[in-house]
């Protein structure tokens, strides 16, 4: 017990010294990471994930064949809803399979060594549960607007659900979650992507401003072609988009880890004893004690699969379908997916090629990780992210809207589809750290509102599944 207080102490310690030596906002919004992942949002996190799945009998788990059947079949719907339900969790897919698969693995392992992949693994396992329960909950309380669509997601269901005495939660969720669309779903896709496309190609220097402005620029004009067109271009794009280029992505890492097969019992032992014993120093490598590993893990984990953030509820909302369960069991298909394969996939290729240790970051160290594993590895990287940095700036558009229609009404939407566009060349020549560090702080607001709602809610979650179950028994 004294061991667990000292862990708050430690850090309550850690947060005191860091604003004390603060000199600049950027070292006062470093401090904010800590403040935020503290050890209470962490323990929370896990504690809810543990209970639900509890409460749900483990189906996040024992249902995944279940749930790729219906994904299969949900290609094509004729209920009630604006896209399909195949297409629903692939435009979730395309707001969470981004830079996160990429370059936040990467710098998950380059501050918390390669121990922090094992509690992203855990972090997805856990949150699959966390996901099944606020999808079921965002299709269960969704409602139309005004214009005839579908909209759905923490704010609705915490003012369906819970009632106008929450009200105040459910606007701030969505007031946290239309500045937290700028941030993870806009400015950092467009400056991880400008970073390794400049890196990559040779194009010049990354301190190149017009030349960072350009490539901002071309993906604004990408992206507003889609998005002017609302859910449904988004859905179609996404549809094809993202399981065309996950399944290359995998494929170019498979063909790696194939080729290094002698290395994979060397970097799973380094995976597990960083873990749980932290990580020493080596190379440039600058080593992790353990809580830095817990905390880039999970940090890192959720602003990949989003599980517990709220916005997946948003996109599946919006699916054609009657049922609430069979909804929610294909979205929880997206922290597998998303986490435990394409993360994976880029973890395994970084600490096998001993990149890991080499002193550089984010989408830069999975390039050069590719490369090191094959020739022209980091060209899978940069038009991977690319990819699916733009998939991930029309999903996370979608979910700015809702929550910004559901402050001030559908008259703000196109207001802030122009601001969605011109943030992203604005975030294509910002500092990587900087960027990173707000991403990690909003991803934080955004997880705390929805998890006590989703919390408040669970009654609701595990009679809705029970009733499923007993349906599909008899």
């Amino acid at each position: 017990m004294s061991s667990f207080f000292t862990v708050f102490s430690d850090h309550a310690t850690k947060v005191s010294d860091c604003l004390g030596q603060a000199a600049s906002a950027g070292d006062y919004i470093s401090c904010g990471v800590s403040i935020v992942w503290s050890p209470y949002l962490l323990i929370f996190l896990f504690s809810l994930g543990i209970y639900l799945s509890i409460g749900l009998r483990g189906i996040s788990l024992r249902w995944i064949p279940r749930s790729l059947a219906l994904l299969w079949r949900g290609r094509k719907s004729t209920e009630e809803g604006d896209i399909t339900p195949f297409q629903s969790l692939m435009t979730a897919l395309s707001s969470t399979v981004g830079t996160g698969n990429i370059a936040g693995v990467a710098g998950a392992i380059a501050i918390g060594g390669p121990g922090a992949i094992f509690w992203m693994w855990i972090t997805a396992l856990i949150g699959m549960a966390t996901k099944y329960s606020e999808s079921l909950l965002g299709v269960h309380f969704r409602e139309k607007n005004s214009l005839g669509k579908h909209v759905g997601g923490p704010m609705y269901y915490i003012k369906n659900g819970l009632g106008k005495n929450w009200m105040w939660l459910a606007v701030l969720f969505a007031f946290f979650g239309s500045v937290t669309a700028l941030g993870i779903g806009n400015a950092v896709q467009a400056n991880e992507v400008t970073n390794s496309v400049i890196k990559t190609f040779a194009l010049g220097s990354v301190d190149d401003t017009t030349l960072r402005l350009s490539i901002g620029i071309a993906m604004a004009v990408l992206v507003g072609s889609v998005i002017l067109g609302g859910i449904s271009r988004i859905g179609a794009v996404a549809a094809k988009l993202v399981p065309l280029m996950a399944f290359c992505y995998v494929a170019g890492a498979l063909l790696i880890l194939g080729l290094n097969a002698d290395k994979l019992p060397a970097a799973f032992a380094l995976i597990f004893d960083g873990a749980f014993n932290g990580t020493a120093a080596a190379g440039g490598f600058a080593g992790a004690a353990i809580q830095k590993a817990v905390q880039m893990g999970i940090a890192r984990g959720v602003f990949s699969n989003e599980s517990g953030m709220g916005s997946a509820p948003i996109a599946h909302a919006a699916a054609q379908t009657s049922d609430p369960v069979q909804q929610a069991s294909i979205a929880m298909l997206g922290t597998f997916i998303d986490t435990i394969i394409i993360c994976t996939m880029t973890a395994l290729v970084i600490v096998v090629t001993g990149a890991w240790s080499s002193g550089e970051s984010g989408a830069i160290l999975s390039a050069s990780a590719f490369a090191a594993g094959m020739p022209g590895g980091d060209y899978i990287v940069t038009i991977g992210l690319a990819v699916f940095a733009f998939t991930t700036l029309i999903g996370w558009s979608y979910y700015g809207e809702r929550c910004i229609e559901f402050l001030f009404g559908p008259k703000a939407i196109t207001p802030y589809r122009v601001a969605w566009i011109i943030v992203i060349p604005l975030g294509a020549y910002q500092k990587q750290g900087l960027i990173w560090n707000m991403a990690d702080i909003l991803n934080g607001l955004m997880v705390f509102p929805n998890l006590i709602a989703v919390a408040l809610l669970s009654p609701v979650v595990f009679k809705l599944t029970r009733e499923y179950t007993a349906k599909q028994n008899t």
